[in-house]
């Protein structure tokens, strides 16, 4: 693949993504902060690492109480083997007490899909989510699948070439994170650089 390629995907990318969207999941985050909420992030594989990194710069960066679901990986393993990949995520934020003051911001690239069976674990998590009333925002690719189903404030990170959406959409959960910690409503703190 050419670089030119991949540059362009970039652009076309970063010009579809839903200003109003974006701007109405900071203000939801800015409500959960004021509600005394916390916000679970939860990811999958590249979009897993990328919750953890988005947690620290909620926490550190806007005084935010967040936690990645998947960094305890002792108490997610043992989940998985004791009682399987699709309820780990729901039965970890179960024991969290998830409430209606909290919210959900998934990072994905599909979203989750019942009928794929893919990302079950989300799919599973968003249910809960719902049932407890809490937000539900995400940063995820293609069609947003489940999480803009039934989310509060999902952006659809909208990529044509097939072949690059996971490494464009995972590349953009960062860039539109890293915009919202910085944005007015949500940034108490000051970065060192």
């Amino acid at each position: 693949m050419k670089f030119e390629i991949f540059k362009d995907e970039i652009i076309k990318t970063i010009k579809n993504i839903d200003e109003n969207e974006l701007i109405g999941m900071i203000k939801n985050l800015s409500q959960v902060r004021k509600k005394g909420g916390r916000i679970f992030c939860l990811g999958v594989g590249g979009s897993a690492a990328n919750a953890s990194h988005l947690v620290n710069d909620l926490r550190k960066l806007c005084n935010i109480e967040a936690y990645c679901v998947s960094d305890n990986i002792s108490e997610l393993t043992a989940r998985i083997n004791d009682e399987g990949w699709d309820s780990s995520y729901s039965n970890w934020l179960k024991t969290s007490n998830l409430n209606n003051k909290d919210a959900l911001l998934i990072l994905s690239v599909g979203g989750g899909n019942i009928k794929k069976k893919v990302s079950m674990n989300i799919v599973e998590a968003l249910k809960l989510g719902k049932k407890r009333k809490c937000k539900i925002l995400g940063l995820v690719g293609r069609d947003g699948g489940y999480a803009k189903k039934i989310g509060d404030n999902v952006v659809v990170i909208k990529v044509k070439k097939k072949e690059l959406v996971t490494p464009i959409v995972e590349s953009f959960q960062v860039v539109l994170w890293h915009f919202m910690v910085s944005h007015n409503l949500l940034k108490v703190n000051k970065t060192k650089w």
